[in-house]
C-alpha cells in the first residue's frame, strides 16, 4: 500500500473532502481537492479551510514518505503552519510538496539525540498552472521516550 492509499484509508478529513493522493515520494507529493460544491466559500471556489488541510495533507504524504522508516524510533508532528493566499481559486485544486531540507540532514538530527524540525513547502495550483496559494509547514520527528 503506497503512502497516499494509506493516508487516504486512515485520515478521517483526507476522507471527508474526497482528497486524491497522485504522488507520494520522500522527493515530493501531489494531491489533488476535486471542484466539491459541498465545500466552496461565498465567491464559489474551494474554501480556505479546505486548502488548508488539502496543504497540510500533501506536507503529511511527504513526511510520511521521505521519514516512514524512522517511525519506530520518532513521531512526525506538525509544529506550526503558515499559509498565504495568493489568487482566487476555483474548480479543481491541487496541492504539491517538497521537503525544505533535505532528509539525511534530517535523520543526523535524530541520530544525534536532538528533535530535528524541518519546513514542509507546498504550492497550490488551479488547472490553469496559476498559484493560488502557498503554504509552509514546519514540522518536527519527536523521538520516542
Amino acid at each position: 500500500m503506497s503512502v497516499g492509499e494509506l493516508l487516504a484509508a486512515t485520515v478521517p478529513m483526507a476522507r471527508t473532502l474526497s482528497l486524491a493522493f497522485d504522488e507520494t515520494t520522500a522527493e515530493r507529493a501531489v494531491v489533488r481537492l476535486p471542484d466539491q460544491a459541498d465545500y466552496h466559500n461565498h465567491v464559489g471556489g474551494p474554501h480556505a479551510g479546505a486548502m488548508f488541510t488539502l496543504a497540510e495533507s500533501a506536507s503529511g504524504a511527504i513526511v510520511l514518505a521521505a521519514f516512514g522508516d524512522q517511525l519506530s524510533r520518532a513521531v512526525p508532528l506538525a509544529v506550526k503552519a503558515e499559509i498565504g493566499y495568493r489568487k482566487l481559486a476555483m474548480g479543481e485544486v491541487t496541492a504539491t510538496a517538497t521537503l525544505g531540507r533535505p532528509a539525511a540532514d534530517v535523520v543526523a538530527e535524530l541520530d544525534a539525540g536532538e528533535r530535528p524540525e524541518f519546513p514542509v513547502n507546498v504550492a497550490i495550483t488551479r488547472a490553469d498552472g496559476a498559484v493560488t496559494g502557498e503554504m509552509t509547514i514546519v514540522w518536527t520527528l519527536r523521538p520516542n521516550s
